[in-house]
């Protein structure tokens, strides 16, 4: 109750002070206050109870300590009775709630699980749009460096984003200009043997055998009559036919998506940077700038040096496929370069896909090949990656694996992709917020 004396103290000694400049600056106690004076005058008393409105003291408790003062000993002065006659009487108010009671308790505790629910159902519908704005994100931070490198060169930054989305699209571009004509020609060229290719599986003495023994021709003959009947199997294909269409769709709009996403993110990242960063208190905002410009700076660097790494392994497959007269080199080269975006497995599929091929055309060159891709191999992980890698964070190599299958399992290829980014910023916030903050306990 100290407390409360010491309010109705501070309030009279205000309503005292407003009193006496009133009397000295208009000269006239009793004037009328305008409304805006009146508002100011009413502030202190509308937030402060008056000690008539105070609480009255439970059985065997001293009330509120109140202090006389001359103003009060003379009685209430003619503005107070003024006011007090216009204030309109509400009703007293209530008792609060009471917090511990268990209806209030369930009902925000079921509240707070419709909540949730409704949070994760959120984003379970939106994992498309998630996935895509994290692909963006990724590769935005991955055409920074190069953004700004340009900028650092007087270059606007909106001309600076547009060389490096025309350089990015004119890389996209060749490398369909070197894959889809050869797919195009030997699939033309395969439909237009697989006629010729079945009359010879059907001449084969083996296949003969098996004919003359158990009627295999003759069964699939009968089953293939089954199904052409049957109004299912047509059902079946054009609805195949349209699931395809669809899925062709879907990744078209996604490609766009995400490129459209990336160039807005690489003309405002700096924007977006400025607003994440106002969202941290001051005290704070100095290292967590530090910590996120160098994250951003490494997942950048790390993404640069994969592609430069994969480019330069694509380039040396295609210059040995080309020596040993291996068919659709380019487009193996491709698939090598594309594999070897995937971290430490990457470039083991992509020398695999081309022994494979190789060996159904001549076994010497599936020979020549693994001899090629085991020397290097050993080249690149002693001489091109850590030059390559140098600016990046070092990933033990225990935690790399981890990150990678992780990423692959919940995200599949894109999340393998983006493991070892991440395992990078993680290692960095253990080494530079987690560590020091336990040796100082």
């Amino acid at each position: 109750m100290a407390i409360w004396g010491r309010l109705l103290d501070y309030r009279r000694a205000q309503r005292e002070r407003m009193q006496q400049f009133r009397a000295r600056d208009l000269g006239d106690f009793e004037q009328t206050l305008s409304h805006d004076e009146q508002l100011e005058h009413d502030l202190l008393e509308s937030t402060l109870p008056l000690a008539a409105d105070a609480p009255p003291p439970a059985d065997g408790e001293p009330g509120p300590k109140v202090t006389s003062s001359p103003a009060s000993e003379t009685g209430p002065s003619p503005t107070e009775k003024a006011r007090a006659g216009s204030r309109k009487d509400f009703g007293t108010a209530g008792n609060p709630l009471n917090r511990q009671s268990p209806f209030f308790v369930g009902f925000v505790g079921a509240l707070g699980v419709l909540v949730a629910y409704a949070a994760v159902q959120a984003i379970g519908q939106l994992g498309t749009v998630i996935t895509l704005l994290v692909i963006s994100f990724f590769l935005t931070l991955s055409l920074n460096p190069l953004v700004e490198a340009l900028t650092r060169s007087r270059l606007a930054r909106g001309w600076s984003v547009a060389i490096v989305s025309l350089g990015a699209m004119g890389v996209l571009a060749l490398i369909l200009w070197v894959v889809i004509p050869p797919v195009a020609t030997q699939s033309t060229e395969l439909a237009n043997n697989a006629p010729g290719f079945l009359s010879d599986l059907l001449k084969n003495p083996w296949v003969q055998d098996m004919d003359h023994r158990y009627q295999v021709i003759a069964k699939i003959q009968e089953e293939v009559d089954k199904r052409v009947a049957d109004g299912n199997l047509w059902v079946g294909v054009f609805g195949g036919v349209l699931d395809i269409g669809k899925v062709i769709l879907s990744g078209v709009f996604g490609v766009l998506t995400v490129f459209v996403l990336t160039l807005y993110f690489l003309s405002t990242l700096p924007s977006i940077k400025h607003a994440a960063y106002s969202l941290v208190p001051a005290s704070r905002r100095p290292r967590v700038i530090s910590l996120a410009e160098e994250i951003m700076r490494r997942v950048g660097s790390y993404a640069i040096g994969q592609v430069s790494v994969a480019a330069i392994n694509a380039f040396c497959s295609w210059i040995m496929m080309t020596v040993i007269g291996l068919r659709f080199a380019a487009v193996l080269a491709v698939a090598v370069g594309l594999l070897g975006l995937i971290p430490m497995v990457g470039a083991t599929l992509g020398a695999a896909v081309v022994a494979l091929v190789a060996f159904f055309d001549e076994p010497k060159k599936a020979l020549i090949v693994i001899v090629y891709f085991v020397i290097y191999q050993q080249i690149e992980n002693y001489a091109v990656m850590p030059r390559i890698m140098q600016r990046t964070v070092s990933v033990p190599g225990v935690l790399t694996v981890v990150a990678a299958l992780i990423g692959g399992t919940l995200g599949g290829v894109v999340g393998a992709l983006l493991a070892i980014p991440v395992a990078a910023g993680l290692l960095l916030l253990y080494d530079e917020v987690l560590v020091p903050r336990q040796r100082q306990h």
